[in-house]
């Protein structure tokens, strides 16, 4: 579940909460209540300074404040159905996740190279601009890119496909390199102050895990590298349901040395939890892909074929 509307962190919406209290959280990123509730308390002592008992009031607070009671299955129901979905470009891989990309989700896609997963990726980012009407959501998108992947002369290209103006695409666009681990944490650390500024409804991380695998090398680093990652995807996390925003993350595939194991992408249970969504791409033909759902709670396992053409991500092969 995540919260259909945001509400400013401002000076009178947190009664009994100080200026200097709301100036610490503004400061530290924490711009609206959503984003506050969804902190937990100690990473909030962290980022401000303030006490403990402080954070928890201010917590407290704002939860009383955004979160409703419990409501009937049917009125969850019900509102889950008026949720908007990201379309991918492909009427059958939209079909496959259910309509399109989760809004207050993550959704990852992984692969080997050349399935298709940054070029889904550069398509989201385009068709997130479009209206709802047409599949979009009416904003824009940011890119954390680790691996170097996203080229605007494909975006353009994409864009142009849609008849949209390429220029007013790009600028629709915020994309920000990664150039390391720590880099990254400090990113994806920085969204939820920066989706409210700039009316993102995409963030994608292409990819999430590849800078944790070069730097903690040997099992002696595998327990720091997975609390690391965890982090990362917490946060990712927080910032869908906070924001209601759509979270896309792409995962490279490793073999398993084990015999009789079918390989699996890397990141462990840590990262089989995070995603509310994982899809398995796979090659085919030519230009031709084939989806398909590993893991999500909501839906079927099952495949859908999809193209990766000039114009982009397509039903039919141009």
């Amino acid at each position: 579940m995540s919260f259909k509307e945001t509400h400013p962190l401002e000076d009178d919406s947190l009664p009994g909460t100080s200026s200097a209290t709301i100036k610490k959280l503004r400061d530290a990123g924490i711009t609206t209540l959503e984003a506050l509730v969804v902190t937990p308390p100690r990473e909030v002592v962290d980022f401000t300074g303030m006490g403990l008992d402080t954070a928890e009031k201010a917590i407290e607070t704002a939860r009383s404040i955004v979160i409703p009671n419990f409501m009937t299955a049917l009125d969850y129901d019900r509102e889950e159905k008026t949720k908007p979905k990201l379309t991918t470009g492909s009427q059958k891989l939209d079909d496959l996740l259910g309509g399109g990309i989760e809004t207050g989700a993550i959704t990852e896609f992984y692969g080997e190279f050349g399935t298709g997963k940054s070029q889904i990726c550069m398509m989201l980012t385009v068709n997130v601009q479009q209206p709802l009407e047409q599949g979009g959501l009416d904003g824009k998108a940011a890119v954390i890119d680790t691996e170097n992947t996203f080229k605007t002369t494909r975006i353009r290209e994409m864009a142009q496909a849609l008849g949209h103006d390429a220029d007013q695409v790009l600028d629709g666009i915020l994309i920000a390199p990664a150039y390391n681990s720590a880099h990254q944490v400090t990113l994806i650390e920085s969204l939820n102050n920066m989706i409210q500024e700039h009316n993102i409804k995409l963030v994608v991380v292409d990819s999430i895990i590849v800078h944790f695998r070069g730097e903690y090398l040997g099992r002696e680093n595998l327990a720091p590298r997975q609390q690391k990652l965890n982090y990362c995807l917490n946060n990712l996390r927080r910032a869908a349901i906070a924001n209601d925003v759509a979270i896309v993350v792409t995962n490279q595939l490793q073999s398993d040395p084990q015999p009789f194991r079918s390989d699996k992408a890397p990141g462990g249970h840590v990262m089989a939890h995070a995603a509310t969504v994982r899809v398995r791409l796979r090659k085919g033909r030519d230009n031709l892909r084939i989806a398909r759902v590993m893991d999500a709670p909501h839906l079927p396992e099952g495949e859908a074929p999809f193209y990766i053409t000039e114009r982009g991500v397509e039903d039919e092969s141009g």
